[in-house]
């Protein structure tokens, strides 16, 4: 198996979802990611319930394919392991507040000294400058600050907290592609402020274009790709379950009258005011006359772009996700086997080609890394190693460190 990022080194200093959604794309796709973790504690996400026997679920579902080493960047003798470690390696990602490296005379120009090809991304919550710099958030601020949580949510209604970390997670993607980018051109260095405000505001690309447009301020359940139209909406079901409609083209609105026999409403695909509000009331009702999976066998050949909501059991159930090998397991040495999410891009340098494969299949099984979430500390000593530190020398630090 070749993966694209196979020689690439990666020191990871950041804790939690951001960073670690970050440096697990690049550590499945074939990095060397190193987190360098406080002797104290290490990574908090370590220690966060719900636990599987003694390890962290959401330690082992962002960490594969990852070593860890223990280092305390505030003592003298961790600075000095830090610095030699910076000049083997090609990429380091830090979370800290803005300042805070440079306290720890860690930071960009510093590490620069010793290596100039150092590509240095800084992933914060609000950016390295202006008057937020230093305030303290999470995701649920960012996407408020943002305006994501005030149009999110069903008409007159309150803001909804999405169900996953949006602001969080969409960081730490931009900060992969950053690195990715600047890995293009490593031989001149890098420094990358990502912020996961300025992430969020980015994703408003859409409902900030209408705005600018028509001046009128979005609101909640009122927006067209957010449950304005009739075409695409969420319809509850006959067994408490829902389907998702997103006949948004013509054709496929078109498809969907004629499938439900209402071609009288072909040409109200945009109704608005009372007549769209009948209308809506007259398909919610016609949507609680089947179960979920009835309308999902009535839909499935006709074209309207209709699917279920899922749950999680479904969703790893379904046999799209099951074809693309979005879940797998990992053996861990102390955890038995652990479910894991599968890399969202495929390479084909990491498919192994077989014979007589179906129609529709991919061209072969996609080979992934499959390396358990490391334990705290478990590669100091073989980290120290490489970089020329002797035993006797290594137990000094260990001792130094504690």
């Amino acid at each position: 198996m070749s993966l694209p990022l196979e020689g690439i080194k990666v020191l990871d200093l950041s804790r939690l979802l951001p960073g670690g959604f970050c440096t697990l794309l690049l550590a499945d796709m074939g990095a060397e990611v190193v987190k360098v973790e406080d002797p104290k504690g290490g990574d908090y996400i370590r220690w966060m319930p719900p636990f599987i026997n003694k390890e962290s679920a959401y330690f082992l579902a962002l960490n594969r394919n990852k070593k860890s080493i223990k280092l305390n960047l505030r003592s003298k003798m961790g600075k000095e392991v830090f610095l030699k470690l910076s000049r083997e390696y090609d990429v380091i990602l830090e979370g800290f507040r803005p300042g805070v490296v440079n306290k720890l005379g860690i930071s960009y120009e510093e590490i620069k000294r010793v290596n100039p090809k150092i590509i240095y991304c800084s992933l914060s919550g609000f950016g390295q400058d202006g008057p937020y710099r230093e305030r303290v958030g999470h995701d649920i601020n960012y996407i408020g600050i943002g305006g994501i949580l005030s149009i999110t949510g069903e008409k007159g209604g309150p803001p909804v907290i999405p169900g996953v970390q949006i602001a969080d997670i969409g960081g730490g993607m931009l900060a992969a592609i950053a690195i990715l980018a600047s890995l293009v051109s490593k031989e001149r260095g890098e420094y990358i402020d990502v912020s996961m405000l300025d992430g969020v505001i980015s994703w408003l690309v859409l409902v900030a274009g209408k705005y600018f447009a028509d001046g009128k301020i979005p609101q909640r359940g009122e927006m067209q790709l957010s449950g304005e139209l009739l075409g695409y909406n969420v319809y509850p079901t006959k067994d408490g379950k829902s389907i998702s409609l997103g006949a948004l083209e013509p054709k496929f609105w078109q498809n969907f009258c004629q499938s439900i026999k209402r071609e009288d409403l072909i040409d109200k695909q945009f109704a608005e005011g009372e007549e769209k509000e009948k209308i809506l009331k007259e398909l919610k009702t016609l949507f609680q006359s089947k179960t979920q999976d009835e309308w999902g066998e009535f839909f499935k050949d006709k074209e309207v772009c209709s699917e279920p909501v899922n749950d999680l059991p479904s969703v790893f159930s379904h046999p799209q996700v099951k074809q693309r090998q979005m879940l797998f397991e990992i053996d861990h040495p102390t955890e038995g086997p652990i479910k894991q999410i599968g890399l969202p891009i495929k390479f084909s340098s990491a498919i192994k080609h077989g014979q007589d494969q179906k129609a529709g299949q991919s061209p072969g099984v996609k080979e992934v890394r499959k390396n358990p979430p490391p334990g705290f500390g478990e590669h100091t000593e073989e980290i120290l190693k490489s970089i020329g530190y002797s035993q006797e020398e290594i137990e000094k630090i260990e001792r130094e460190e504690s």
